[in-house]
């Protein structure tokens, strides 16, 4: 007997009993970017790896420990993408989308991190992005931070999310505020976890975010990132609190709050809840005016955020935890020898007519009572038997599944008209 064959560990299949969530929320983020006037980018799944290593850091966790990067046949380092971000301006600059104009993007599909599989957090994991391009004001930051409360209220989500904001400043203004930082830090070495001792040479703002209790001790009385901030970027920061206490948004400044990656400036921001244990941040953004630039194009202010769609869905199934009520509305079961062509060829007709109707046929042949259980197991609201004499006759009989009514026969040709009259109900 053969091996059997599984997944590869952290790339997980999505299962049908799962998917209507996922198109639910999917649906929901397609019609939020439209009314916003974003517009979708489809990005390659595979990039040349120095892209990432310029983007995100060379000495960021993605980059040396988690990036999925390979030889092809012609020599050349490729990278599945870990994140969005670095694709999306490479594109842009490759076809011009920057020049002299402002974009508003938006893009979703599957990332690739070599990390611990855990629950919400997979090796093949799904993001949805958005960027927008050549906009400098608190406005944009603003309009993507109420994007996003919109979104948590159009899935019900909006009392179990929480905003956070900072200020990352300036590079010149972050580089101060580093080297007092590694200054404090280095006197307390030995207090801090491991992880945060390699982290001092290498990205000393990432031991901000350490789970550690001893480390976050240690951080009470460190140095902190709004001391160092210019009146620019204050100015920028109080602009967009100012927009959102107006618009009713609630938030708190957490000047411990960073971000992973090396391109951010100014505003950062995440939302994160309390019903996902430790993986509590389920929406993450801010400005990289610095990218665009750093990957050979024109000075480009920038800002967007990212949503792990794996881990929303999980919030989702919590706040939400019902099943899809039904797979179809109308169940059509082919009894008898000589109905299987006419009960196709009616599905097809009731298609035609209403195209919003889901109408499941029964294939395969069964007995009648077999083709009923599956009838009631599709969720339908009632079911239409095409038997022999039905066949030959041109009718079909309607027979309530949901509801206490009585079973009756009508002409095929008058079923559109009684379908679309009763779906309306």
């Amino acid at each position: 007997m053969s091996q059997k064959i599984t997944a590869i560990r952290g790339f997980n299949d999505i299962l049908p009993a799962e998917t209507w969530r996922w198109a639910e929320v999917e649906s929901v983020l397609r019609d939020l970017m439209r009314s916003y006037g974003y517009h979708e980018i489809r990005l390659p799944i595979v990039e040349s790896t120095p892209l990432f290593a310029r983007a995100i850091g060379a000495v960021t966790d993605i980059v040396e420990k988690e990036m999925y990067s390979f030889d092809d046949r012609g020599g050349e380092s490729l990278t599945l993408r870990p994140e969005g971000t670095a694709g999306c301006v490479r594109a842009c600059l490759e076809h011009g989308l920057t020049y002299n104009q402002t974009q508003r993007l938006w893009y979703t599909g599957p990332m690739f991190r070599y990390e611990r599989p855990q629950k919400g957090r997979y090796r093949q994991f799904h993001q949805f992005g958005v960027e927008t391009f050549g906009m400098t004001g608190p406005d944009i930051d603003a309009e993507q931070v109420l994007l996003t409360a919109r979104l948590w209220k159009m899935l019900g989500l909006d009392q179990v999310v929480r905003l956070e904001l900072n200020s990352l400043g300036e590079s010149d203004e972050r580089a101060r505020f580093r080297a007092a930082l590694v200054t404090y830090l280095e006197q307390h070495r030995e207090e801090l976890d491991e992880d945060s001792q390699r982290r001092l040479t290498s990205n000393p703002l990432r031991i901000l975010d350490s789970k550690d209790p001893d480390t976050q001790a240690v951080l009470e009385n460190a140095p902190r990132l709004p001391d160092f901030l210019g009146e620019e970027s204050l100015s920028h920061l109080t602009q967009l609190c100012a927009v959102l206490d107006a618009a009713g948004v609630a938030y708190v400044v957490n000047p411990r709050l960073v971000r992973g990656l090396d391109y951010y400036n100014k505003t950062v921001f995440e939302w994160v809840t309390s019903e996902l244990g430790a993986q509590g941040t389920v929406c993450a953004g801010g400005r990289y005016d610095g990218l665009v630039e750093q990957l050979g194009g024109q000075k480009t202010p920038a800002v967007g955020f990212a949503i792990g769609l794996e881990r929303l869905l999980l919030l989702h199934a919590a706040v939400h935890p019902e099943v899809e009520q039904s797979e179809a509305d109308v169940f059509i079961a082919a009894v008898g020898e000589g109905t299987a062509q006419p009960g196709l060829l009616l599905a097809e007709q009731l298609r035609e007519a209403l195209p919003d109707l889901r109408v499941l046929l029964n294939c395969g042949g069964g007995s009648f009572k077999s083709q009923f259980k599956k009838a009631d197991k599709s969720g339908a609201r009632f079911a239409l038997v095409i038997g022999q004499d039905e066949a030959a006759a041109g009718r079909v009989s309607v027979k309530w599944l949901r509801e206490e009514r009585e079973q009756h026969t009508l002409a095929q040709a008058d079923l559109a008209a009684f379908l679309k009259e009763i779906h309306t109900l």
